[in-house]
């Protein structure tokens, strides 16, 4: 799941990409929503070493197939929803909105590194 247009265009074709035009927090929040459908957390929702909401994009990786409610990815998603809307990062979603086309082109370039190694480590097992 992302809200990364850039992983949406490079990685949509091969994969299953559930693209979404939303902020970071909505994204921890639909992500939410799949995990209580039984999905479960294949990478950690808040990793990278950018803060949260210091970026507006995030992927997160997810099982494709349901099965009973896994609570350490529902424990994982709870918490870095309640981390990213923290008031102390307000200040940066506030500044996102100052963000012209090329810092975001940056952030985008960041989660999308962070997401390629995410799926090299999951495609050769290392």
């Amino acid at each position: 799941m992302t809200n990364n247009p850039r992983v949406r265009d490079v990685y949509g074709s091969k994969y299953c990409v559930l693209y979404q035009d939303c902020s970071f927090n909505e994204l921890l929040f639909a992500v939410r929503d799949k995990v209580d459908k039984g999905h479960r957390l294949l990478t950690h929702p808040l990793s990278g070493s950018v803060k949260p909401n210091e970026t507006p994009y995030k992927s997160i990786m997810i099982s494709v197939d349901r099965g009973p409610i896994d609570f350490e990815s529902s424990s994982l998603i709870s918490s870095a929803i309640t981390a990213a809307t923290d008031k102390k990062f307000e200040k940066y979603v506030e500044r996102q909105k100052t963000f012209n086309k090329r810092i975001l082109e940056d952030f985008q370039l960041v989660d999308y590194c962070v997401i390629t190694s995410a799926i090299e480590s999951a495609r050769t097992g290392l």
